[in-house]
C-alpha cells in the first residue's frame, strides 16, 4: 500500500496479505487479504484495510505479565474463569506501541478513502477458526460504525479480549484446541454503508443437499448482521453456476421474498440500530436480476480461486451503488460430512398442522417442545426437548446440542440456527415467524424437514420410519442394459438425489410445484376478476405484488421449479410431465373453485391432455409452455423433455403437439423430445400410430392397471384386486413395448411397482424396457445384491 510506514511491525495492510498468512492474522484477515490481492484484478471488491497480528495478542498479554495467571485461571476452572479473564484484560491498557500503530494505520486508511476520521468495522480474526476443522463462526466479537482512533483502540482491545468469551472457551475445549496456541488478530476494514443498500450471505453451493453447481445468495436490507444473526427472514436466491459464463442464458433458478420486517442501520449513539422496514421494501426483492447473477459470478470466481466451496459476506454500498465482499472463509459443513450414509425419513401417518417454516436438514424429530424466549433462560432447557425460540446466536450453541430438533421464528437458510443445525445433524426449520406464539411449553410436537424445502410442524407425536442406505457413487454392474432413473416432484429433493448415479429423470411432476409454490389456479391468475371471493382476491395480489404482472409470476416461479429439478440431473435428460391435476385437484387450488366443473369421477373426467386445448384451460396451458420454454431457451435447460398425459385418441395427441409448437416448443427443434404416458388402453392398441407421433413412452402403471382392470386404484374394498403384475397387464406391457421398438422408440416405465415389486421389476427388465423410474429411496436399494439380475 502506498505510503505505508516502515516502523509498523505489528500492523500488515490487506494487500500485503494472502492465504498462507492464517498464522499470522487469523483466517477471516488472511481470506480478505487473498481476495485483495488476487481477485481484485476480476472485478471483485473488497473494502480496504488492516489487521493488527496475532503477534500483537501476545505482545497484549505478556506486555501486561497476564499469561500466566489467564491460563492458570483455564487450567482450573475452564468455561468459568471466562468472566475473570476478561474484566482482568479489560482493565490493562494496550501497550503504547500497539495503540501508535493502530493509529497512525487508522489515519493512514482514512487518507486513502479522503476522509479524516473514516468509520471502520472491526472484526476479530482467531488464528485457529474458519479451518476445515474448526467451523463454528462467531465465538469472538466484532463492532460496526467504529469511528475515530480512540475508539478504534476500545474495540480492538474489546476483540482481542473476547477471545475469552464463554463461548469461544467451550468451543475450543470441546474440539481439542489448546488454549495457549489459538491467538486473536484484529481486523479494521472500511465501513460499507449498507445501511443504505442491502447485505447479506452467499455459499457457494446449496445449502440443505451440499449440491455443488449452485450459488445461494440471502439477501435483506441494512446492514449484514441480521441476515448472519438470523434476525430475519431474508429473501433467498439460488443461480446455477455452470452457466454462469455463458451470456445467452439466465441460470437464476430459484428467488424467494423473505418478510425483511427490519434493517439495520448506523446510530451515533448506539453504532448501529434496528428499524422497521417499509412495506414496500417488505414485499420487494432486495437484489435485481442483474445483481444476483454478478454476486453469483462472484461467489464461484472465490470458489474457483480457493478451489472448495465457500461461506462468503457481502455488503452493497448505497452511496457508491458498489458490492463489496466483506468476508470469505471455507464452508464446513458438507467439507466434513462423508458420504457414507444417506437416510430417508417418512412419516408414517397424518396429524394436524400447526405452521410451516423453511426445512433445514431432511429429518423428523418429535417431542416435547420448550419454548425459551432469552439466552438467560437456556439452563432451563431439557436435553431432548425440541427447542422453540425466536432465534439464536453463538452463545445458544451449548443448548442446541441438547435438542432433538429447532423451531426459530426468524432466519433463512445462512442464519447461525440455520448452520448450527446442519453440523449438529439435527432438524430445523427456520423462519416460521409465528412459532413461540403458537407452541405451548411441554406441547409435544412432530417436526418433519423430509418433504424438501418446506418445513412442517404437526401437533402431536407422529410415527415416522428412517431408511439408511449407504450413499454410491456408481451402480454395480449388471448384464441388462435398462436405465434407471428418478421419480421426482419438489425441486429441492431433486437436489437432495444429484449424488445418485442414475441416468437421469424419468418423471418430474409438474403440478408439485403449481400447488406447492404458485398455489393459485392458472385461470385465476389470467382472470382475477371471475373470483368472487373477496378474501381470496386480495390473497392472490399478495402472492404476485412483486412480480411484473400475475401471468409473470405464475411463469416464472413455474419456470425456475422446472429448472431446479433440470439443474439436478443436467446434462442428463429430465421428462416433464405436463399438468396432470384433476378437476377436484385444481379446484383446491386458490380461486380454482370459481373454473372448475364438479365431476361425479374425476379420475376419468376432465384431465391431462383433454384440458390443453378446451376453451375451460387452454390458455392457462399456454403459461405452462411459456414456463417450459423459459426453463430451455432463456435459462439453458435444453435437457428437458416434456411428456404428455392421459392421451385418449390420436386427435387428441395431434391437438396437443400443435399447441405446443404454436407455444415454442416444437418437437426436435433444439433437440427437443416429446413423450407420451402409456395408461390408457388405447395407447396400447394403437401403440404403432402413436409412436409415430411421439418420441417414446411412459407407462403409468396405476391407471393403466385401473382401465385394463375395471378396478378403482382408490378402493380400500378392492385393493386385493389392483395388481399391476397381473396377466392381463403384463401382456399389455409386453405389447407396448414390442411394437414401440419395432418403430423405433423408447419405452420407459415410471410407477411404483417396480420399487416395491422385484419380480415385476425382473419382467420389465427381461421384457426389454428402455428405463425404470424409481423413487429416491429406491434406488439403492433396488441394486443391493444385483436382486433384479
Amino acid at each position: 500500500m502506498s505510503g505505508r510506514p516502515t516502523e509498523l511491525r505489528y500492523i500488515r495492510f490487506f494487500e500485503e496479505l494472502a492465504k498462507k498468512d492464517v498464522k499470522t492474522v487469523g483466517g477471516k484477515n488472511a481470506s480478505l487479504g487473498e481476495m485483495a490481492g488476487a481477485l481484485r484484478p476480476f472485478g471483485i471488491e473488497v473494502p480496504g484495510g488492516f489487521a493488527l497480528t496475532a503477534e500483537a495478542y501476545r505482545l497484549f498479554l505478556s506486555a501486561n505479565k497476564l499469561e500466566k495467571t489467564i491460563f492458570e485461571f483455564l487450567k482450573i476452572q475452564k468455561v468459568k474463569a471466562g468472566a475473570k479473564i476478561r474484566k482482568l484484560l479489560l482493565h490493562v491498557p494496550l501497550p503504547l506501541v500497539l495503540q501508535q500503530e493502530l493509529r497512525a494505520a487508522y489515519h493512514l486508511l482514512s487518507r486513502r478513502y479522503g476522509k479524516e476520521n473514516l468509520k471502520v468495522a472491526v472484526r476479530s480474526s482467531a488464528t485457529a477458526e474458519d479451518l476445515p476443522e474448526a467451523s463454528f463462526a462467531g465465538q469472538h466479537e466484532s463492532f460496526l460504525n467504529v469511528q475515530g482512533a480512540d475508539e478504534l483502540l476500545s474495540y480492538a482491545k474489546r476483540c482481542m479480549v473476547s477471545l475469552f468469551t464463554d463461548r469461544a472457551i467451550a468451543y475450543r475445549e470441546e474440539k481439542g484446541f489448546d488454549h495457549r496456541r489459538v491467538f486473536l488478530s484484529v481486523g479494521v476494514q472500511k465501513m460499507v454503508r449498507a445501511d443504505l443498500a442491502s447485505a447479506g450471505v452467499m455459499f457457494t453451493l446449496e445449502t440443505e443437499s451440499g449440491f455443488p453447481d449452485i450459488v445461494t445468495i440471502n439477501a435483506a436490507f441494512g446492514l449484514g448482521e441480521n441476515v448472519v444473526g438470523g434476525k430475519v427472514n431474508p429473501d433467498e436466491y439460488q443461480v446455477y453456476k455452470p452457466f454462469l459464463n455463458d451470456q445467452s442464458k439466465q441460470p437464476i433458478i430459484e428467488k424467494n421474498l423473505g418478510s425483511k420486517e427490519k434493517k439495520l442501520i448506523y446510530s451515533s449513539r448506539q453504532r448501529t440500530r434496528n428499524i422497521s422496514t417499509s412495506s414496500r421494501e417488505r414485499s420487494s426483492f432486495v437484489l435485481s436480476d442483474q445483481e444476483i447473477l454478478k454476486l453469483a459470478s462472484w461467489g464461484a470466481a472465490i470458489e474457483k480461486h480457493y478451489a472448495r466451496p465457500m461461506d462468503i459476506e457481502w455488503a452493497k454500498d448505497g452511496d457508491e451503488q458498489k458490492f463489496y465482499i466483506v468476508q470469505a472463509r471455507p464452508e464446513t459443513v458438507f467439507a466434513k460430512k462423508g458420504e457414507l450414509l444417506f437416510s430417508n425419513y417418512r412419516l408414517e401417518e397424518k396429524g394436524r398442522l400447526l405452521f410451516k417454516g423453511l426445512a433445514i436438514g431432511s429429518k423428523i424429530a418429535s417431542g416435547p417442545a420448550q419454548v425459551i424466549r432469552s439466552v438467560r433462560e437456556i439452563k432451563k432447557f431439557q436435553a431432548g426437548n425440541i427447542l422453540v425460540t425466536t432465534t439464536t446466536t453463538p452463545d445458544w450453541v451449548p443448548v442446541m446440542k441438547k435438542a432433538s430438533g429447532i423451531i426459530t421464528d426468524l432466519g433463512g437458510r445462512t442464519s447461525h440456527a440455520a448452520i448450527v443445525s446442519r453440523e449438529l445433524g439435527i432438524p430445523a426449520i427456520v423462519g416460521s415467524r409465528i412459532a413461540t406464539k403458537k407452541i405451548k411449553n411441554r406441547q409435544l410436537v412432530t417436526i418433519s424437514c423430509a418433504k424438501g424445502e418446506e418445513g412442517l410442524v404437526y401437533d402431536g407425536l407422529l410415527k415416522y420410519k428412517v431408511k439408511t442406505e449407504k450413499r454410491v457413487n456408481a451402480l454395480p454392474k449388471t448384464s441388462f442394459k435398462t436405465k434407471i432413473m428418478l421419480n421426482i416432484a419438489s425441486p429441492s429433493a431433486a437436489l437432495r438425489y444429484y449424488h445418485l448415479p442414475v441416468s437421469g429423470i424419468g418423471l418430474a411432476r409438474m403440478e408439485f410445484i403449481i400447488s406447492n409454490t404458485i398455489r393459485i389456479h392458472p385461470m385465476a391468475i389470467l382472470q382475477t376478476e371471475k373470483v368472487k371471493s373477496p378474501k381470496i382476491r386480495s390473497e392472490i395480489e399478495k402472492l404476485t405484488c412483486s412480480y411484473p404482472s400475475k401471468s409473470a409470476y405464475f411463469v416464472e416461479l413455474l419456470a425456475m421449479g422446472i429448472a431446479k429439478i433440470a439443474a439436478s440431473q443436467y446434462p442428463q435428460e429430465v421428462i416433464l410431465r405436463l399438468s396432470d391435476f384433476k378437476t377436484n385437484e385444481y379446484a383446491a387450488l386458490l380461486g380454482g373453485s370459481f373454473f372448475e366443473p364438479k365431476e361425479e369421477n374425476p379420475m376419468l373426467g376432465f384431465r391431462g391432455a383433454s384440458r390443453y386445448y378446451h376453451p375451460l384451460y387452454q390458455p392457462g396451458f399456454e403459461l405452462e409452455c411459456r414456463a417450459i420454454h423459459k426453463a430451455r431457451e432463456e435459462m439453458g435447460f435444453k435437457n428437458l423433455s416434456v411428456m404428455v398425459p392421459f392421451c385418449r385418441t390420436l386427435e387428441e395427441a395431434k391437438r396437443v403437439l400443435q399447441l405446443l409448437c404454436q407455444n415454442g416448443l416444437k418437437r426436435a427443434r433444439g433437440k427437443l423430445k416429446v413423450y407420451v404416458m402409456a395408461e390408457i388402453p388405447s395407447n396400447v392398441i394403437l401403440a404403432e400410430a402413436f409412436a409415430s407421433l411421439f418420441d417414446g413412452f411412459s407407462i403409468g402403471s396405476n391407471d393403466l392397471t385401473q382401465l385394463i382392470l375395471g378396478v378403482d386404484r382408490d378402493s380400500a374394498l378392492l385393493s386385493s384386486l389392483f395388481k399391476e403384475d397381473n396377466p392381463a397387464v403384463k401382456w399389455a406391457i409386453l405389447q407396448l413395448i414390442e411394437k414401440a421398438h419395432l418403430k423405433g422408440v423408447k419405452v420407459g416405465l415410471c410407477g411404483q411397482a417396480p420399487s416395491d415389486n422385484p419380480a415385476f421389476a425382473r419382467f420389465l427388465i427381461k421384457a426389454g424396457i428402455d428405463s425404470i423410474s424409481l423413487n429416491p429411496d429406491a434406488v439403492t436399494s433396488f441394486f443391493k445384491g444385483n436382486k433384479f439380475e
